[in-house]
């Protein structure tokens, strides 16, 4: 049997150890700059000194700052987002198992709210919403008790958010989360100094279009407040979105029928998300046809009612 020189492998360790120790081991561990957003960086959180992010008020505006955690410019006591500052913002207490699918787009970053188990704690909790950005975590003692700093997690990775919750100590029954409820842009647009929503118009108009392409063609605009569910403002307003025999036989809106269909022709990306749900049921239509029931409008849209379906469709 030939045997293997001993001395190249040797070399190769000694190589390989000079090098760990001449690596600042940190800088491997940071977010490409393409990943880092808004001042919020993933290095920050191998600093030995706590930081926390801060909405603060400079020349009215709110850029997002991040802020020693002995200074008492944020909401709480021992630092985290305050969320006082933008109606959109809030903190919510979910077990660390909350029941959330997470997503996030091409640029794996800003990571939202994809989807929801039903029976999960995120879902029946009834606050939080489909399409909802993830902007902080805190770990809560077995006690509850505040013993851990604050984790920011706005415009960070798929992979620091899930690193987040993976890494969270066996003592950590519960969490604390602040989300915004809104779209990615508008959190950019918040952090990076524009107006809160608490300083702007909270209405949005939803464009409603009947009976499209017929003599009979309406078209009917409704302001409402921003987050409005489609189909309950649709029928609020007596506009019937149910086809055929549906309309009687449909669930009133509890995502069991798949019959509340609607076309979103302009303003989609004001609209959340789609589920994981919602796409295998609307799977055969185009991409623009949304269920009405679990469809809500954070900016302005126009929906068609009626629109051509598939033979999924009708045999529900």
């Amino acid at each position: 049997m030939i045997k293997s020189p001993a001395f190249p492998i040797k070399l190769f360790q000694v190589f390989l150890v000079k090098l760990l120790m001449s690596t600042n081991i940190a800088s491997c561990l940071t977010v490409p700059d393409s990943h880092r957003t808004l001042g919020t960086f993933t290095s920050r959180l191998l600093s030995k000194s706590p930081k926390r992010i801060s909405f603060q008020r400079k020349n009215d505006v709110f850029p997002l700052q991040m802020i020693d955690a002995n200074t008492d410019n944020g909401s709480e006591e021992d630092g985290g987002i305050d969320v006082s500052e933008d109606s959109r913002l809030y903190r919510i207490l979910l077990p660390r198992a909350p029941g959330v699918e997470w997503g996030t787009d091409l640029s794996f970053s800003f990571v939202y709210v994809r989807g929801m188990d039903p029976s999960g704690p995120a879902s029946l909790s009834n606050k939080v919403s489909i399409g909802d950005q993830i902007c902080e975590l805190r770990p809560l003692s077995s006690s509850g008790e505040k013993e851990y700093a604050p984790v920011p997690l706005i415009g960070t990775s798929f992979d620091v958010v899930m690193n987040t919750f993976a890494s969270l100590k066996k003592s950590v029954k519960d969490v604390e989360i602040v989300f915004f409820k809104g779209t990615k842009e508008e959190l950019k647009d918040l952090c990076e100094g524009g107006k809160s929503s608490n300083e702007v118009d909270d209405r949005v108009r939803i464009t409603v279009v009947q009976n499209k392409g017929t003599q009979d063609e309406e078209i009917k605009v409704f302001v409402v407040d921003k987050g409005s569910n489609i189909r309950q403002t649709l029928v609020d307003e007596g506009i019937n979105v149910y086809q055929s025999l549906t309309r009687w036989t449909n669930c009133k809106g509890k995502q069991l029928c798949g019959t509340c269909i609607v076309n979103v022709k302009e303003g989609g990306y004001n609209t959340n998300r789609k589920s994981m749900d919602e796409a295998s049921t609307l799977r055969e239509n185009p991409e623009s046809y949304r269920l009405s029931c679990v469809t809500f409008a954070y900016g302005d849209v126009t929906v068609e009612t009626f629109p051509p379906i598939k033979v999924a469709q009708w045999t529900r």
